[in-house]
C-alpha cells in the first residue's frame, strides 16, 4: 500500500534520519545545550537541565553500586514528581529496564506485575508503599528504594509547604543514595535495536495485563517522530549532536507551533502512562521545554498555572479539559499565550473541541490516537490552525503506516470502509514480555493489528469508531471489561455477566455491569459492587449492576457487548 501524502503538512520531511541514540542521550544532549533552563517546576521546586542530569548521574552511581545489572527489571511506583524524572533516566543509562507502576492499582494487580516482570527493584513513595508493603514477600523484589514529597521541600519553606517526610522502614532512601554517591555512573554499552528500555503493562481481553517489550529504538523513534511532527524540523547529526534543520526561510519561532528551548508546559498526565512517559517526558525533555509538573489534576491550580508560568504547551486526555471548560467565569481566563493543545486517550467530544476552540482562539488543538504497543503514538493531526480534521486522531507521522482491514478476513479496506486499524513504523512494539501467542495474535508481517476500529479518508486522516470495542475509557484510563469480568465471575451467585461502558460527560465512561445470577442463588446490586471494587484499582471500580433474566450471546457464546450498550 502507499502512503497517503495528499495532506501532508507543507515543508515539513516526510521521514527522519533517526540517530543511533539511546534515551538517556536526550537529557545529555538538552543539559549539554542548555544547562541553565528550567527543566521542572514542582510545587516551588526548581531544577535545571544541569542540576537534573546531575542528580540522574548520582543515582544511577548508587544503583550501579546497588548491584542493579543491565536488562534488570526496575519498577517505578510513584506518581509525577522530580523522583520520577532523576530514576527513569538513571535506570536506563545503566541498561537497566523501567516497568512502571501506576499508584493506582490495587496489591493484587501489583503483585501480578511485579512477579510477571520479574523486576528485582522498587522506587516507592512513603504515601505509597504501605499499601503494598504486605506483598512484597510474594514477588523476586529484593530491594526497595523510597521517597517523599517532602525531599523536595528544605526546611525554610516547610511552613509553607507542610509535607512531611513519613519513615518507611526496611527500605533505602533514595535522597541519601543521591546524596551519598557521586555523578560518576559506569559506562554501559546498549544496543538500541535489541535492549528493552521499557516494560510497560496494559490490560488485554482476556484479563491478564500484558509486559509490552519496547527498545530504545521504539522509545526515541516515537519521542522524535511526536517532537518533529510539532516542530516541523528534519533531523542531523553533528558530530554526536543531534541538530534540528529546517527549510530555507523558515524561522523555527515564529513559523512552527512549536521551538526548542522555547516552550512552557503544564504537565499532568501520569509520567507512569505511555503517553506521559514519550510524550510529556521524553519528547519534553528532547526539546529542552520547561515543565510545570504536577501529581494530580486539580482545575482551579492547573488553569491559574497558565498565567503564572506563561504556558505554551497543553496536552492531556478529554477528561482534563472537561472540568476546564465547565469552571464559573472560564471564559475570563486569559489563555492567549498558550500555542499548543493537545488531547489523546480517549476520543475528545465534539462539544468540547467546540468550547475549547473558543477559549482557546491564539491555540492549535489536536487530537491523536496511539497504544501502549507503540510506544505511544502513530497518528496525529497537523499542528497548523486550519489544518486539523474534527473527530478525526489524524495523519500516520513520520514513517508510519496505517491501513484499515477487515476484521473477519484480513483484506485491506478502501477509504471510508470501516475495520481494524493496522500500524507499522518504527515506533511498533517487540512482543509481549514471554507471551509468543498473544504477540503472534497482534504482530503480523510487521503489521501491529490493534483492535480498534476505524476507517480512512480520502485525505488520509483517520476516525477511531470503537476503541476495542469493549475498551472502557474512565478519565483517560484503559479500563478493561473482561478482568472485571474475571472478579465477578468468581462470586458464587454469578452465572454470566458482561461489563460495558456507560457514557458520562464528566469522565468519559462508568464501568456498569450486567449480571445473570446462579438459579435459586441470591445477591444485590451493592453486595456486587463491594465484591468487586475491593479487588481492583480506584479507576476500574464499577459504579452500577444490573440484574437480567439471560445475558445475549453470539452463536459462538461470546457476550453480545453492543446490546448491552443498546439497554443503557
Amino acid at each position: 500500500m502507499t502512503k497517503n501524502f495528499n495532506a501532508w503538512p507543507e515543508q515539513w520531511p516526510k521521514n527522519l534520519n533517526y540517530p543511533d541514540k539511546p534515551i538517556h542521550y536526550f537529557l545529555e544532549t538538552t543539559a549539554e545545550r542548555v544547562p541553565s533552563r528550567i527543566a521542572i517546576h514542582f510545587g516551588g521546586m526548581v531544577l535545571t537541565y544541569g542540576e537534573l542530569k546531575i542528580l540522574v548521574d548520582r543515582f544511577a552511581t548508587a544503583l550501579a553500586k546497588l548491584g542493579v545489572e543491565k536488562g534488570e527489571r526496575f519498577a517505578i511506583h510513584l506518581p509525577n514528581m522530580p523522583q520520577f524524572a532523576i530514576a527513569y533516566y538513571a535506570v536506563l543509562k545503566i541498561g537497566a529496564v523501567f516497568t512502571p507502576l501506576s499508584p493506582l492499582l490495587s496489591p493484587r494487580e501489583v503483585t501480578h506485575q511485579l512477579n510477571d516482570s520479574g523486576a528485582k527493584t522498587l522506587l516507592s513513595m512513603d504515601l505509597l508503599f504501605p499499601g503494598i508493603e504486605s506483598i512484597i514477600s510474594e514477588t523476586k523484589v529484593k530491594r526497595v528504594i523510597s521517597t517523599s514529597i517532602g525531599d523536595c521541600y528544605n526546611a525554610l519553606i516547610a511552613p509553607l509547604k507542610p509535607i512531611g517526610k513519613l519513615p518507611v522502614p526496611n527500605t533505602l532512601d533514595m535522597a541519601e543514595l543521591i546524596q551519598t554517591n557521586e555523578a560518576n555512573p559506569p559506562e554501559v554499552e546498549i544496543d538500541i535495536y535489541k535492549d528493552l528500555a521499557h516494560l510497560a503493562y496494559t490490560g488485554g481481553t482476556t484479563g491478564v495485563s500484558k509486559g509490552v517489550m519496547l527498545t530504545h529504538k521504539n522509545v526515541t523513534s516515537n519521542t522524535l517522530q511526536f517532537g518533529c511532527w510539532f516542530n516541523g524540523a528534519q533531523l542531523k547529526t553533528v558530530d554526536d549532536t543531534v541538530e534540528l534543520i529546517y527549510p530555507e526561510g523558515v524561522d523555527p519561532i515564529k513559523d512552527r507551533p512549536v521551538a526548542r528551548d522555547m516552550e512552557t508546559a503544564l504537565v499532568v498526565v501520569p509520567w507512569f502512562h505511555a503517553m506521559g512517559t514519550v510524550g510529556y517526558l521524553n519528547n519534553m525533555i528532547s526539546g529542552g521545554t520547561t515543565m510545570v509538573v504536577f501529581p494530580r489534576f486539580d482545575p482551579q491550580e492547573y488553569i491559574d498555572a497558565v498565567k503564572k508560568f506563561s504556558a505554551t504547551v497543553l496536552g492531556g486526555a478529554p477528561q482534563l479539559y472537561v472540568p476546564l471548560i465547565n469552571m464559573p467565569g472560564f471564559e475570563d481566563y486569559d489563555l492567549s499565550g498558550v500555542k499548543l493543545i493537545s488531547s489523546g486517550a480517549a476520543p475528545l467530544p465534539m462539544t468540547i473541541l467546540d468550547a475549547m476552540k473558543k477559549s482557546f482562539t491564539s491555540s492549535v488543538v489536536i487530537e491523536a490516537y496511539g497504544l501502549t504497543e507503540c510506544a505511544m503514538g502513530a497518528v496525529c493531526n497537523p499542528p497548523i490552525q486550519g489544518k486539523a480534521k474534527a473527530g478525526s486522531v489524524g495523519l500516520p507521522v513520520f514513517d508510519t503506516e496505517c491501513k484499515v482491514v477487515d476484521a473477519a478476513t484480513g483484506k485491506d479496506l478502501a477509504p471510508g470502509e470501516e475495520g481494524e486499524i493496522c500500524i507499522k513504523g518504527p515506533q511498533v512494539m517487540l512482543g509481549y514480555w514471554n507471551r509468543p501467542e498473544a504477540t503472534a495474535e497482534v504482530l503480523k508481517d510487521g503489521w501491529l493489528y490493534t483492535g480498534d476500529i476505524g476507517h480512512e479518508d480520502e485525505d488520509g486522516f483517520f476516525f477511531i469508531t470503537d476503541r476495542k470495542k469493549d475498551l472502557i475509557l474512565y478519565k483517560g484510563y484503559n479500563v478493561y471489561p473482561r478482568e472485571i469480568e474475571e472478579v465477578l465471575f468468581a462470586h458464587p451467585a454469578v452465572e454470566m455477566c458482561g461489563v460495558v461502558g456507560k457514557p458520562d460527560e464528566k469522565v468519559g465512561e462508568l464501568p456498569v455491569a450486567f449480571v445473570q445470577l446462579k438459579a435459586g442463588q441470591q445477591a444485590t446490586a451493592d453486595e456486587l459492587i463491594d465484591y468487586v471494587n475491593t479487588k481492583v484499582a480506584a479507576y476500574k471500580k464499577l459504579r452500577q449492576v444490573n440484574f437480567t433474566e439471560l445475558i445475549p450471546v453470539s452463536p459462538a457464546g461470546k457476550v453480545l457487548k453492543r446490546e448491552l450498550r443498546d439497554q443503557l
